[in-house]
């Protein structure tokens, strides 16, 4: 598959999403088998532009081509100006988010908010291609704005011909936010309805899923959110069962141990100790999730005052995990859960 110029090695994304997949995770992800990486998004607003937060979303330094870049507004002059601010930062593709569906974005008629408006589409869509002439341009929607206006595939149409280089979309309409289960019956009509490629979003677990969603929709590709949250080994997952039909098992509690010590290493570099102590409490969490005695380990750590002891109680905990040669999600694989 290619996005403009870039080749892409295989057809599963990470999907943008706003606190977790900052250039430490997209790295992380990268490594273990994600054929691209979308960035947190960045606002249009470029009075943000100097901010701590935007200045850290829009550092790239030592991640891998195509570097893609998602950027949410409502006005399409501020968005050009955004995208031709983020090549300029590195920025190899340019993402326009359209499926956003919080509140505070679409109180401001931006991400999911846009699909109400088509003319405001494609006029963004135009002036983004415009402004970024020769750097791809993608764009990420939801199905529509409710069920009863489900317009995701007149979106893609009018997306076409404006220049939109490739299509991800998210399987529920704004309305839906997560609440209800993801349906491909638009993605696939979308697919059929357009030559670029399609990319498929949403509720999207397993390896299994991947390939049922991929030949049920024609879809050139998968885009894995929330299945990657403390799980980011599922790139390499699904990739294997793609290629091979075999599953890969989860990692051992050693290795899990080892990717997150990595992780957290690189989040108190991008971070600085006292941000990173902090944002690394959530991807923590996930990781442990699951597994044998993760209650105590989180009470533990999420009250770790320093980096030192927030590395160590990770340490100790996931050494526990592997002398005992437990299971890293021995509840998931109950008996129950199946």
């Amino acid at each position: 598959m290619k996005i403009g110029t870039h080749q892409i090695e295989n057809p599963v994304a990470l999907a943008p999403m706003a606190g977790v997949t900052d250039r430490p995770f997209r790295m992380l992800c990268r490594r273990l088998g994600a054929g691209w990486a979308v960035s947190e998004m960045i606002s249009a607003n470029s009075l943000l532009w100097g901010s701590t937060k935007t200045r850290r979303r829009a550092d790239h330094s030592g991640e891998e081509s195509p570097i893609v870049v998602q950027i949410v507004g409502a006005d399409p002059k501020l968005i050009a100006d955004a995208a031709r601010y983020n090549v300029a930062h590195g920025a190899q593709v340019i993402d326009i988010n359209m499926g956003c569906p919080a509140r505070k974005i679409c109180n401001v008629q931006a991400g999911a908010a846009l699909l109400k408006d088509e003319s405001l589409v494609a006029e963004i869509l135009t002036a983004v291609v415009t402004a970024v002439r020769g750097v791809p341009v993608t764009l990420k929607i939801r199905t529509g704005w409710d069920t009863q206006h489900r317009n995701g595939e007149r979106v893609a149409r009018l997306a076409e011909p404006c220049g939109v280089q490739s299509l991800a979309v998210h399987g529920r309409t704004r309305a839906c936010g997560y609440a209800t289960a993801a349906e491909y019956e638009t993605i696939r009509a979308i697919k059929a309805a357009v030559k670029i490629p399609v990319i498929a979003n949403g509720d999207i677990r397993t390896p299994a899923q991947a390939r049922s969603v991929l030949e049920y929709t024609g879809a050139d590709g998968v885009m894995i959110g929330r299945a990657a949250q403390g799980r980011p080994w599922i790139f390499r997952q699904i990739n294997h069962f793609l290629n091979s039909g075999a599953l890969l098992p989860d990692p051992s509690p050693a290795a899990v141990r080892d990717i997150v010590l990595e992780h957290l290493e690189s989040l108190y570099e991008f971070y600085g100790s006292a941000t990173g102590l902090l944002v690394a409490r959530k991807h923590l969490s996930w990781y442990a999730k699951g597994a044998p005695g993760a209650a105590a380990y989180r009470a533990a750590v999420n009250c770790a005052a320093t980096v030192i002891e927030q590395r160590a109680l990770t340490l100790n905990y996931f050494n526990s995990l592997a002398d005992q040669g437990n299971s890293l999600h021995e509840e998931k694989q109950s008996p129950s859960a199946n």
